[in-house]
């Protein structure tokens, strides 16, 4: 199947994952999370927490925990620890380097763009919020997997987005830098731009077809500017 990215593709929509794409704020959030999972005892360090947890949604961090613990944690613990997150973001997330001066350029391309992240739309709200870039995203362009109750790698998200915004697939290209979202784009059937610092490891499943790989968002318009103008050329 052809995608996005591909020599012969059709690139109609952009798909933004949330944290560690458009906003930093996986470290503050995962710090928080080893802080809760040590208060139940078990022996969890910030940077372990990360490396485990970085891209999922909180309910299966949750579960995870419980996996952990052997018994199960209150019914409210996800939702509990949402409502820390959203303090903590209010506080402290930042843009991810590059982030609004890329948006700018992929709204000067014409290109339609949306957000499908793991985090809850409460979540995301206070981000784009703190960071100044509510203007950017209006609500009905922000899709969470976590409200979905399909969180990756479960594709749902972002064929929810592709289905919202008219456009098949194969004509979106998704932007993330977790390897749980890079498969979630890859299941879904879309390309992916993969943001992650060089000296860090691929996902298993590299490389994929329609599948690129940058370590700054400032090199994330120009890939987008070249598959349009393949497509102008085709």
């Amino acid at each position: 199947m052809t995608t996005a990215l591909d020599a012969n593709g059709q690139l109609k929509l952009v798909i933004f994952d949330c944290d560690g794409v458009l906003v930093d704020s996986e470290r503050a959030s995962c710090r928080a999370t080893a802080e809760f999972a040590r208060s139940l005892g078990l022996d969890l360090s910030d940077e372990d927490a990360h490396d485990r947890f970085a891209g999922k949604a909180l309910p299966q961090v949750v579960e995870e925990l419980e996996g952990e613990l052997g018994r199960s944690l209150p019914e409210n613990t996800a939702l509990e620890m949402r409502d820390n997150l959203v303090r903590l973001m209010k506080k402290m997330a930042e843009p991810v380097e590059g982030a609004p001066e890329m948006l700018h350029g992929i709204r000067a391309l014409g290109m339609p763009f949306r957000v499908g992240s793991n985090s809850s739309v409460t979540e995301m709200d206070a981000k784009f919020e703190r960071t100044g870039m509510t203007h950017f995203f209006p609500e009905n362009r922000v899709h969470s997997a976590n409200d979905m109750n399909e969180p990756k790698p479960s594709p749902e998200v972002y064929l929810y987005a592709a289905k919202t915004e008219g456009v098949l697939p194969e004509n979106c290209v998704v932007i993330e830098d977790s390897d749980t979202g890079a498969e979630a784009a890859r299941r879904a059937g879309m390309s992916c731009v993969l943001l992650r610092s060089e000296n860090l490891p691929d996902p298993s499943f590299w490389p994929a077809p329609g599948f690129v790989r940058i370590s700054h968002l400032s090199q994330l318009v120009p890939v987008l500017q070249q598959a349009l103008e393949r497509q102008k050329q085709a």
